[in-house]
């Protein structure tokens, strides 16, 4: 086949996409199909489409990628060559909108606004990519009859869970303020997952959900998501300043593993059951993370630094019935059928910023 993606990827990435496509879902499933993929033009949505791409040039799986793209221009820069390869096409429009394609066996919907700054600037766009686009596309799927849909939901739909427990499970469940705005993606993911679980209901739609931790990778330098920020840190060889005491504990987890790990719920997964993405050598606190970035590269002598001086020390957890419960993951379920992370935290920031770099 011309345009293999292992000559239009940066080395860096082949090697990230080549370990996706080389982990183990029921690949077989996916053989001569056609994938739906939104948010194409993302993060998450590349490295799934490319990797499904490179398991045609590696494997011949003769899978159709038909990948649903807002920003044509931006998408044909993300892919460059590969999107002259016949086995993937785009499609280009906003998700909420009716979405008339040829029929898919299978669809991820993994389109949506996840940035502090859009929440603030485009609410009504954030709950609605969430809301209405994930009803355009259980329309879609159902019109196609598809095999499976994989809906990408969020850590967010716990909202704040108090307790003393470390972990939260998939039947947990906390406290959203309906009426504030800034909820309007948390909302919009608890909803996709009503509105999951309701097409499944009434039109037998075999339906799977996702709920990602922290993904982190090589995003843009002028990602406003505080790893991101930390990432950048290091590129630009400039010493990290936290401006809090860093303490919030989160589950983070590398682009890689979110998505052989959205693979796998998609292929290996239950009908309308919540899967929640973590890796526990990925979890730690904001400063934990700054942390380990600066000791991953050792001879750039990058410092950690404080703008609070009483924030230095390292801060006490004590977790109490009233204590709120941490966003760390607890992942058993997804282990259970088959998935294995494999990339921890110091490594995933040393891919990272060897993407960015290259």
């Amino acid at each position: 086949m011309e345009y293999k993606v292992k000559d239009y990827t940066k080395k860096s990435v082949y090697s990230d996409l080549l370990e996706i496509a080389s982990s183990n879902p029921d690949w077989d499933k996916l053989k001569n199909s056609t994938v739906f993929v939104t948010g194409a033009g993302g993060f998450i949505g590349f490295y799934l489409c490319a990797s499904l791409l490179l398991r045609n040039d590696l494997y011949n799986d003769n899978i159709k990628v038909i990948a649903l793209v807002r920003n044509e221009e931006k998408a044909r820069k993300k892919y460059g060559d590969l999107l002259d390869r016949a086995d993937i096409s785009l499609c280009v429009q906003d998700v909420s909108q009716k979405i008339v394609e040829e029929p898919a066996d299978y669809v991820i919907h993994a389109a949506s606004q996840a940035s502090n700054i859009q929440f603030e600037t485009d609410p009504v766009g954030t709950i609605n990519a969430n809301l209405l686009g994930t009803a355009s596309v259980l329309d879609y799927a159902r019109d196609s009859k598809s095999k499976a849909v994989l809906i990408v939901s969020s850590l967010k739909v716990y909202g704040t869970i108090y307790g003393s427990q470390k972990k939260i499970r998939e039947e947990d469940i906390g406290y959203l303020d309906i009426t504030s705005y800034k909820n309007c993606y948390a909302m919009g993911k608890r909803a996709s997952e009503t509105l999951a679980a309701s097409y499944n209901r009434e039109f037998g739609l075999n339906i799977k959900i996702a709920r990602p931790s922290y993904i982190y990778g090589a995003a843009s330098l002028d990602d406003d998501r505080v790893w991101a920020q930390f990432i950048a840190n290091v590129v630009r060889r400039e010493n990290i300043l936290l401006k809090s005491d860093g303490a919030a504990n989160r589950s983070f987890c590398y682009v890689t593993d979110t998505v052989s790990a959205l693979l796998y719920i998609l292929l290996n997964g239950e009908n309308i059951t919540p899967y929640n993405i973590s890796n526990e050598k990925s979890d730690t606190t904001i400063r934990g993370f700054a942390k380990t970035a600066c000791e991953v590269f050792p001879d750039r002598n990058i410092t950690l630094s404080f703008a609070n001086p009483e924030h230095e020390k390292e801060p006490e957890v004590l977790l109490t019935p009233l204590s709120t419960v941490p966003e760390i993951l607890d992942n058993s379920r997804l282990l259970s059928i088959g998935w294995t992370p494999k990339v921890d935290l110091a490594e995933g920031i040393r891919r990272a910023v060897a993407v960015l770099e290259e």
